[in-house]
């Protein structure tokens, strides 16, 4: 199959991977001199210098450095609501929520896994990225919302979709708050922190809670 070109430039199929080739470069970079370093102390300059590109390149790719930490956030939020939208029309729209966060988090390779766990932990330390990352997340589930009324056929007067989003990912901050706060250290922390947060999510809306606390195990 041939690769088209414009204007006689090398094929689109190649300017496309090296453009992705040095995103990726930008990206690994940032969030090494981020936790190295602190997100304060490091300028565009240095990140440009550890990816062997030029400023004036960084800068093609992400408006700031609060944009290298949160396109991760944006990927995976992308990669989750393709899941949502590829769920059984049937399913119950929580329950499509649930499985595609578990298929979202399960198709990330170890790597790709800790590199989010990394930068969840470095937003949560530092309130400059904390704010753009709550600022972003107003989009995220406004997109996700859109999502959910396709999927079900609601109409624009129907608040559930809104709801439904905003309960999510409420349950979902949650989680990755009292992991970082409770010292999880582990990949799998956070993954068992979601699961539990969205466990007890409907629970917690609808059943009688008790004098104890609620039970950390079990489906």
């Amino acid at each position: 199959m041939s690769v088209i070109t414009v204007g006689g430039d090398e094929p689109c199929g190649l300017r496309e991977r090296k453009k992705a080739r040095t995103r990726e470069a930008l990206l690994e970079a940032g969030l090494r001199l981020f936790t190295e370093h602190g997100f304060t102390e490091t300028t565009t300059q240095a990140i440009a210098a550890e990816a062997d590109v030029s400023q004036r390149t960084l800068f093609r790719y992400f408006a700031s450095k609060e944009d290298i930490v949160l396109a991760v956030v944006d990927d995976a939020e992308e990669a989750f609501r393709l899941q949502v939208a590829a769920r059984p029309a049937a399913e119950h729209p929580f329950a499509a929520l649930v499985h595609a966060a578990d298929a979202t988090w399960g198709d990330l390779d170890s790597r790709a896994l800790e590199t989010h766990v990394r930068l969840l932990r470095l937003c949560d330390g530092t309130p400059r990225l904390s704010a753009a990352r709550l600022q972003r997340s107003a989009t995220h589930l406004r997109l996700l919302a859109a999502v959910i009324a396709r999927r079900t056929g609601a109409d624009a007067r129907d608040p559930r979709p809104e709801l439904l989003a905003a309960a999510f990912g409420s349950a979902v901050h949650v989680a990755v708050t009292r992991c970082c706060r409770l010292g999880g250290t582990e990949v799998e922390d956070l993954l068992e922190s979601v699961r539990t947060c969205l466990r007890h999510l409907a629970p917690a809306l609808t059943e009688p809670w008790g004098g104890g606390p609620a039970p950390t195990g079990g489906a």
